[in-house]
């Protein structure tokens, strides 16, 4: 088998509303897709750690067609389990974007008062250049940013 690309990358929140706050207004991805399904069709609930009476699911990309997409998916009326993970710990750590200017990008997520995951310091290499960057997303995940 040889896969032709990711095409998605998905992700649990918590509140839909505050993660599309920070996707779509502050970092800018377009929603491409929200709608509910029924977690129970097509025999599914194997996939869940518990029964869902629903789920809501947006797709979000940096443009029509651009791949990988962004799925977010929560469960209305019920809270879902666990936390996000660290860099060290098995499974999808965090997810990156990117970008033609660190720098310049930081300097914007800032101003708009996103906190970066660590001092400025700490992404910062030797020659003063900044390659990469981390943030949380409104649930803990990880999100990078760097020069591809």
């Amino acid at each position: 088998m040889e896969a032709t690309c990711v095409t998605h990358i998905g992700i649990c929140v918590r509140d839909m509303e505050r993660s599309l706050a920070f996707y779509r207004d502050v970092l800018g991805m377009t929603v491409l897709g929200d709608r509910m399904t029924d977690p129970t069709e097509g025999g599914r609930l194997h996939n869940y750690l518990h029964r869902r009476q629903a789920r809501r699911w947006v797709r979000l990309a940096y443009g029509d067609g651009a791949t990988p997409t962004l799925t977010l998916t929560s469960h209305p009326g019920d809270e879902p389990d666990g936390q996000p993970i660290k860099l060290d710990e098995v499974g999808i750590s965090h997810i990156s974007f990117g970008v033609a200017d660190v720098k310049g990008l930081m300097q914007e997520l800032l101003d708009k008062g996103v906190d970066l995951a660590g001092p400025v310091e700490s992404f910062t290499g030797p020659d003063g250049e900044i390659r990469s960057i981390y943030v949380h997303d409104p649930d803990g995940i990880l999100v990078q940013f760097n020069t591809p």
